[in-house]
């Protein structure tokens, strides 16, 4: 058997695989991509079924910096090559598929990175002395000493009811609507594939029915982008004009085929009415409810632990698998870290995930500290900073809550280092879990939102009451003081309809907050010394 070595295995080389690599490219690392397909990016040769991005790519923004120029380029992987951007390729706002498959054909070439194609992980060990193996199926083998899976969700994920093999899947069914002409059509789900499924049929098909156990949910409510988007939505225009569409919220407790080969659902309405269940007969029946990640090409010494109904990899705050060392995750598995909360699961959110995940390796591995912007520890020194980084960010934009730029005060040397873009739960749990003072700056939404962003009883607070800018609904800056992990306290600046943030009303309160928490720290300071 044949046998190579490298530092760093990568498995995917999909658009996480690629961020990766460049940074381990650029940085002359001992890496090597390991690719299944014979191009990168071969997911998106087959998804979305549909093939229709909701990966917004707004070219047009008013804006000439890169960086801010990001928080609406939903595509592109962070790289210094302006030819590198995903505008180059397509000025659609919804893109189709196949201009992402050219876009990450074109970064793996353009950047050489080190990708075997065709090499399928078929089998994933790790050693007594800590080494993984990996072999493919034409009886090589790759040992590293860290892997980083980057193989994404891979497998349809499926419901646990009766029957639900005799049902056609998202993953392969068919996407011609003349196959559904006059039939009625059930989909189990009520995210993204099951809407766009819908989109697809609803000229053809006699009635369309989409069920799973809760209501669904929108992402102009919830801010979380793999909540419905507007662009799939279409169904529900013809639910509520009365067109023989229609959804349900129920639970499904079996689908059977009767002896004319048509599907009869018994779904459970529950508590809502009163425990009702009834049966409906259909043609057809699509489940559209996700992926999961795929752990079977695992052996016993390196079986990831799993979570979230086993469809993804449980992971530590630095992306480590909680159970195994030195396996790390990028990509949408990391996803499981902020599910359903943040952007983790989209190329817009994990770009930045892989980035930071390059700078965790070298900080843990080698010793490298990330790099910083040091400045007077002096509280307008301070603000001046905060104040012209949240203005242009799109790390904590795109990664609102979840990551955060650090401040950590060093009162002996008179100065502050300033750490642009790491987890938060990194920072607290492992950074600066021995920190007495430090500041961690995020961008949020507010969280007393009850009514939806349209109606009229959401209104927005007054650019002078900055004083409750913490009821703010809208995404804005948070800046926390934390000692050791815990929260001190914090300061939220005031929403801003253009998502601006640099007038008296951001700076004055964050100067105050400064002076404040900085003068806290000199008294307790001087009470330890005396």
């Amino acid at each position: 058997m044949k046998r190579y070595d490298f530092e760093y295995l990568i498995v995917g080389a999909g658009p996480a695989g690629l961020q990766l690599g460049y940074f381990f490219q650029k940085n002359n690392m001992d890496y090597c991509i390991l690719e299944k397909g014979n191009d990168a990016g071969e997911f998106f040769k087959a998804f979305p079924r549909h093939r229709k991005l909701i990966s917004s790519n707004k070219v047009y923004t008013g804006f000439t910096d890169p960086e801010l120029n990001m928080r609406w380029d939903w595509n592109s992987l962070i790289s210094d090559s302006p030819e590198m951007l995903f505008k180059n390729y397509s000025k659609e706002y919804f893109p189709h598929a196949d201009d992402l498959v050219r876009y990450l054909h074109d970064f793996a070439k353009h950047y050489s990175l080190n990708i075997l194609y065709n090499t399928a992980a078929e089998n994933i060990a790790k050693d007594a002395d800590g080494l993984f193996h990996i072999t493919d199926g034409n009886n090589v083998e790759y040992v590293c000493k860290y892997l980083i899976m980057a193989s994404g969700l891979s497998l349809p994920y499926k419901p646990d009811f009766k029957g639900i093999e005799l049902c056609d899947n998202y993953f392969d069914c068919s996407v011609n609507p003349d196959d559904y002409i006059n039939k009625r059509v059930l989909i189990v789900g009520k995210g993204n594939s099951a809407f766009e499924t819908a989109d697809n049929l609803v000229a053809t098909t006699s009635m369309i029915h989409l069920i799973s156990p809760s209501p669904v949910k929108f992402a102009w409510d919830t801010h979380y982008v793999g909540h419905l988007r507007a662009v799939n939505n279409n169904v529900l225009d013809t639910y509520q004009l009365k067109s023989q569409n229609a959804l349900m919220n129920g639970n499904i407790d079996k689908i059977e085929k009767n002896a004319e080969g048509k599907f009869i659902l018994t779904v459970n309405y529950g508590q809502v009415t009163g425990g009702e269940v009834e049966e409906i007969e259909y043609d057809s029946v699509i489940v559209c409810c996700g992926f999961k990640f795929n752990s079977t090409i695992f052996d016993s010494t390196a079986m990831p632990q799993l979570m979230i109904n086993n469809r993804f990899p449980k992971m530590n705050a630095d992306w480590e698998s909680a159970n195994v060392k030195n396996m790390y995750f990028a990509g949408n598995v990391t996803h499981s870290r902020d599910f359903k909360k943040t952007t983790s699961g989209f190329i817009h959110g994990f770009r930045y995930n892989s980035r930071a995940l390059y700078h965790i390796l070298n900080y843990k591995n080698y010793d490298v500290d990330f790099d910083c912007e040091v400045m007077s520890l002096e509280a307008d020194a301070i603000a001046d900073v905060v104040i012209r980084k949240i203005n242009m960010t799109s790390t904590l934009w795109q990664q609102f809550g979840f990551f955060g730029d650090l401040i950590v005060a060093d009162k002996n040397s008179g100065t502050a280092r300033y750490i642009n873009g790491l987890p938060v739960d990194f920072i607290n749990e492992s950074l600066c879990r021995n920190e007495d003072c430090y500041f961690i700056i995020t961008l949020e939404y507010g969280h007393a939102q009850t009514e939806s962003v349209f109606s009229t009883k959401v209104t927005r607070i007054n650019k002078n009451d900055y004083e409750r800018a913490d009821e703010s609904l809208f995404l804005h800056p948070v800046i926390r003081k934390y000692s050791k992990g815990k929260v001190v306290s914090e300061q939220h600046l005031i929403e801003d309809f253009r998502s601006i943030f640099d007038r008296h009303e951001h700076i004055y309160p964050l100067k105050q907050y400064l002076g404040r928490e900085l003068e806290a720290v000199s008294q307790l300071l001087e009470q330890q010394e005396a």
